[in-house]
């Protein structure tokens, strides 16, 4: 068995990538390599880390973060005690909330969308099969009709932050007609490398990428988080977990398929608001290392986190490079 095989297969148990979420990095990745700037910034799903890609991420700068490291806060929790009893209760809360709060304008379509952002992942043991290094930028600047990229891009789910807004905005108020909506606009692979997904996981995930969206209106998102609360196998943590940015954060979690780990939506216990995103592993396992490889297997513990990534802060902006 040759070595690029021997690769592939080290993760065979993990989910399917994000294609939406990718897309962007991949990108920007190649840039990099090209000759641009150093350290672009790669979104973070955790499998991103895999083997499969750790030779295209070692060829760039590489950056190390840990996991806990230090970072703002999002403030107070809201004013009247938080119960995390259910996911349908949270969800809800939150959606009461949001449905209160007045909508901005819609950017226009020279503005940019700003965002600034911290990874954090798990370190591999010394000589283990794990990557234990990424490499991104914090900050990014994306027009928000980035219609080029969207019609160029090899990755037909990439969709821009405008379409996104507009699709938001026209989501039914039904939770099941919601979802069916958010799967035809982040539609399930078809392809060896992005294989269908059952429904509830295509619903979650497809969900999660409609919640992390830049700008989008409250009344929007509320509808997004009612409809999320139904999805089959959804949870909430039970407690405040900490994002990547070391900040208090309420988990609304679902096991992936076929896997040993959970992917969470983190938000803001404050203002509801999304607050990152991470994968934990949901059960004790060892990562299985290929027959000849001679690595010590990886373990994971239960509640573990592998990777994790907190928006700290997003703006509307006039012109790239611009901060509020």
């Amino acid at each position: 068995m040759d070595e690029m095989t021997q690769l592939r297969e080290l993760r065979a148990d993990a989910p399917v990538p994000d294609r939406a979420a990718l897309a962007p990095g991949r990108q920007r990745l190649t840039d990099s390599l090209a000759g641009g700037r150093s350290t672009r910034r790669l979104r973070a799903d955790w499998r991103i880390a895999s083997i499969g890609a750790a030779a295209a991420i070692t060829a760039a700068a590489l950056l190390t973060t840990q996991i806990g490291s230090d970072g703002p806060t999002h403030g107070a929790t809201a004013a009247a005690p938080l119960t995390l009893d259910s996911p349908a209760e949270v969800l809800n809360r939150a959606a009461d909330e949001l449905a209160k709060q007045q909508a901005a304008p819609e950017p226009r379509d020279d503005q940019w969308i700003y965002t600034r952002t911290k990874i954090a992942q798990r370190e591999p043991k010394a000589g283990s099969a794990g990557v234990g290094r990424l490499s991104y930028d914090p900050d990014s600047w994306v027009p928000y009709d980035n219609s080029a990229a969207a019609e160029n891009g090899k990755d037909g789910d990439y969709r821009t932050a405008r379409q996104v807004y507009r699709a938001a905005d026209e989501l039914p108020d039904d939770p099941a007609l919601l979802l069916a909506k958010v799967r035809s606009f982040y539609p399930t692979g078809h392809t060896a490398d992005s294989l269908p997904e059952a429904e509830a996981q295509h619903s979650f995930r497809a969900m999660g990428l409609m919640v992390e969206a830049y700008p989008i209106a409250p009344d929007a998102l509320a509808r997004i988080y009612r409809a999320l609360a139904t999805v089959p196998g959804v949870k909430v943590t039970d407690h405040l977990v900490k994002d990547a940015a070391g900040r208090d954060a309420i988990a609304i979690t679902r096991k992936e398929d076929g896997s040993h780990e959970q992917r969470e939506i983190l938000i803001s216990p404050r203002d509801y608001s999304y607050a990152g995103m991470r994968f934990v592993a949901a059960e004790d396992y060892e990562m299985k290392v290929p027959t000849g490889m001679k690595v010590p297997p990886e373990t994971y513990k239960a509640g573990e986190v592998l990777t994790s990534e907190a928006r700290i802060r997003a703006a509307v902006v006039d012109a790239e490079g611009q901060k509020p």
